[in-house]
């Protein structure tokens, strides 16, 4: 008996190709049984992989039918050589599935500036279409993983009546390279309302920011994508705003939290998941830069490493963050935990106790600036041995 589908409307896939000198899965695929709305949002790296420039051509028509995704080749400065190679990605795919090519979406992630073993890749593409099953998203979720060390996915429903719910699903991979300004890794959203194109465009792009409030290195990549596609196969009237856009949109929302926080617990080497609570700035534009100031500090995430309660660092952090403070205003706490009380440190037994919320897997760190009503929020994740050990030698 056939497991139910993942999205209905949609079939996915994931084979091994070759393209990874591990032997492990590398090379996905994600169909539509036509072509269907669909919107994307790509990295703001000034440095953009050849799949990036390609795809973000293609998805402005608003349809796309398929997206094919390598993994251990990021196809990323390589010239001319790596344009032609994303084209033949998308060729071939629309080939073997029998569409306008037009309407094949391509993304690559690993190693930047090695040429596209684009003949195995070619050579499988049959092999791939042939694969995609309604129920085969585990295998696309490995085939686009690189330094992850689990799968992640996330599923919301949206109710469009008494007894309907449509599906959004989500699956991302990333651990490294990540910053906010989505950019933030690969991610792949489905969902099976009808959606018109330019509700879900406009929903992408607004919802996207709570993805953007991770980080777990500071780094923002070449290939960074975000790609969402509406089959309409729940046969609902197309939502194009009113209670059902809320509603689709709140399930959005959820998704993409939800795998970010994922990406974020899966940080290269990382072994603390740390919230920053920003409150009392000027302006919520202000919280988050604050925020993500706080989040982004090496010194502030080492000491996350350590579960030291150096509340100076934090301080430090802030100061650099470039909005208006008053330092003597400022309160820092660390999970119940109370160490800095008008920018001064509240004592070495509130410390002692800081120190044992820091050895928490997750917790909360909340700063309030008492300058206004502005309020924010990141999640990143410490900054360890083991993160650099796996950069120093990632391409070796």
């Amino acid at each position: 008996m056939a497991n139910p589908p993942a999205c209905p409307g949609f079939k996915f896939a994931g084979i091994l190709a070759g393209i990874k000198a591990t032997q492990r899965p590398d090379l996905a695929l994600l169909v539509a049984e036509a072509d269907v709305p669909a919107a994307a949002v790509f990295t703001q790296n000034r440095v953009r992989a050849a799949p990036v420039e390609l795809s973000e051509k293609r998805v402005a028509s608003g349809l796309a039918r398929a997206i094919i995704i390598n993994s251990g080749n990021a196809n990323a400065c390589t010239g001319p050589r790596g344009v032609e190679d994303a084209q033949a990605m998308g060729h071939y795919a629309a080939k073997a599935i029998g569409c306008d090519e037009k309407r094949v979406l391509v993304a690559s992630t690993g190693v930047i500036g090695q040429p596209l073993p684009i003949e195995r890749i070619v050579e499988a593409t049959p092999r791939l279409v042939a694969a995609a099953r309604a129920d085969g998203l585990e295998d696309f979720t490995r085939a686009i993983m690189t330094t992850d060390r689990f799968e992640k996915r996330a599923l919301a429903l949206v109710p469009l009546g008494p007894k309907t719910r449509a599906r959004v699903v989500g699956v991302a991979k990333g651990a490294g390279m990540i910053a906010p300004n989505m950019a933030t890794t690969l991610v792949f959203v489905t969902t099976d309302a009808a959606v018109s194109k330019s509700f879900l465009r406009k929903a992408l792009q607004e919802e996207v920011e709570v993805f953007n409030q991770i980080s777990v290195d500071g780094d923002t990549s070449t290939n960074d994508s975000l790609f969402l596609m509406a089959s309409g196969a729940a046969k609902n009237k197309p939502i194009e705003g009113g209670d059902k856009g809320l509603a689709f949109r709140q399930a959005l929302r959820e998704v993409l939290a939800d795998l970010g926080r994922q990406i974020v617990r899966d940080g290269e080497g990382a072994t603390h998941v740390v919230t920053i609570e920003v409150l009392g700035a000027v302006s919520a534009a202000d919280a988050d830069r604050v925020a993500r100031r706080i989040g982004a500090s090496p010194l502030v995430k080492t000491a996350i490493f350590g579960a030291d309660p150096n509340w100076g660092r934090i301080l430090a952090a802030i100061g650099n963050a470039g909005v208006e403070i008053v330092p003597s205003k400022i309160d820092v706490a660390i999970g119940e935990i109370e160490i800095c009380r008008g920018g001064m440190g509240v004592g070495g037994q509130a410390e002692h106790a800081a120190h044992e919320v820091m050895r928490r897997g997750e917790y909360i760190i909340r700063v309030h600036l008492h300058g206004g009503r502005g309020e924010g929020r990141h999640v990143t994740c410490d900054l360890t041995v083991d993160y650099v050990k796996l950069n120093a030698d990632y391409r070796s």
